[in-house]
This record gives structure tokens, sequence and C-alpha cells, in this order.
């Protein structure tokens, strides 16, 4: 566990635990009650909570959950059905190229891997999920920058991040045109001959179509 910790974040977070199936409300009193906190604390905490949508207060003084936190969890079960859908196709990607396997999506100006399989060979690319890189450099990076994004289309690097790799990326685009992220496949330069990559490309398209048709 973390050893950094944030006093306020904490009290603000035990406020909203406190909200739970067949005690949906609370008023001050309960809520200082409930968690030993001082009511000019809860007061503070409650206020900057509201302001940000995590709860609302009614004409009472009585607290309800706000809609941020139904935000959060719609992109909670989204990031659990994608690593669900995701991870399969990396292992499928990682055991048929033996190569690492990566999915990336775009956070702005980074690509972030999301998820990622390494690869069989004793030398490799390790890559560390969650790591982030420039969006403009590498294989994924221009698949994710693609604009309009195409599906189907292979791009390959050699070198750009790093003068001994090289990789190969298609992007992941559902029915309705959502790019969801980049498949890829890296590895030492060397093994990235002309028809390696060919050979890459085709599993990489074959993949990402088994994806995009679950993703729908």
């Amino acid at each position: 566990m973390a050893e950094q910790r944030v006093e306020s974040v904490e009290r603000a977070l035990t406020l909203l635990n406190v909200f739970r199936p067949g005690k949906e409300t609370w008023s001050l009193a309960e809520l200082a009650n409930e968690t030993g906190f001082y009511k000019s604390t809860i007061l503070r905490l409650m206020g900057s909570l509201e302001r940000f949508a995590y709860v609302q207060r009614d004409r009472d003084g009585i607290y309800r959950l706000g809609p941020a936190p139904l935000r959060l969890a719609s992109l909670g079960r989204h990031s659990i059905d994608m690593e669900a859908l995701v991870r399969p196709v990396l292992e499928s990607l990682r055991d048929l190229t033996r190569e690492t396997a990566s999915f990336y999506i775009r956070d702005g100006d980074e690509r972030v891997c999301l998820y990622r399989a390494n690869g069989r060979h004793e030398v490799r690319h390790h890559l560390e999920e969650g790591a982030r890189l420039a969006l403009g450099q590498g294989a994924a990076g221009r698949a994710l920058a693609q604009a309009p994004p195409r599906r189907g289309e292979i791009f390959q690097s050699f070198g750009d991040r790093e003068p001994s790799l090289a990789a190969v990326a298609v992007p992941v685009i559902d029915s309705q045109g959502k790019r969801h992220g980049a498949l890829a496949v890296s590895g030492l330069i060397d093994r990235f001959s002309g028809e390696a990559c060919k050979r890459y490309g085709e599993i990489l398209q074959e993949l990402a179509q088994q994806l995009e048709r679950k993703l729908g």
C-alpha cells in the first residue's frame, strides 16, 4: 500500500462510502454520528463533493449521491469489459508471433499501454502496463493518431523510439467508427524482416477484426 496519504481525501471518501443500499440519504447529524467527524468538517467536505456532482443536497439539507459516481461506474464497467475482450487477443498475438503484444489507447498527446503480453523470446521488448509514450512515434502511436481512423490499415516502425526495436500495429475500430485503441506487436528490429512484418500485419488484421466484432 502506498505510504503517501491525504487525510482530507480519505475523509471525503469515507463520507461517500456511507451511502449503501437501504440507506441512500443522510442528514448532517446522521453523517456526524456515522463517521465521527465534526459537522463543520462534514459541511466543508460535502460542499466540495457537491461542487463536483458526487453528492446532492436538497432544501431540507438531506444528502444523496449525485451523477458523478454513476459516470465513473460506467467507465469502470467499460474498462473491465475491455480487459476481458483484449487480454485473450493479446495472448493469441503473442503466441502466434512470439513477440510482445500490446494494446494501446490514446490519452491526449500520449499513448498508454493499457494491456500487454510480453514475448516468448529470451531477449524481448519488455513493456510495463501503464507506460506512457509519445503519440507520434512508433507504429501504435501513428495508428492512434491517424485521422480519420481507417480500419485495417497497417503501421510499421523501425527504431523510432529505440534504435533496436521495431513494431507493427493496426487500429481497433468498431462498427460505429469509434477507435478504441491499437493492437501492436513489437520486438528486436533484426527479427522484423519484410516477410515477418507482412505476416505480423496479417495476424494483427485478423485479430483486430475479431475484437472489433465483439465490440460491435
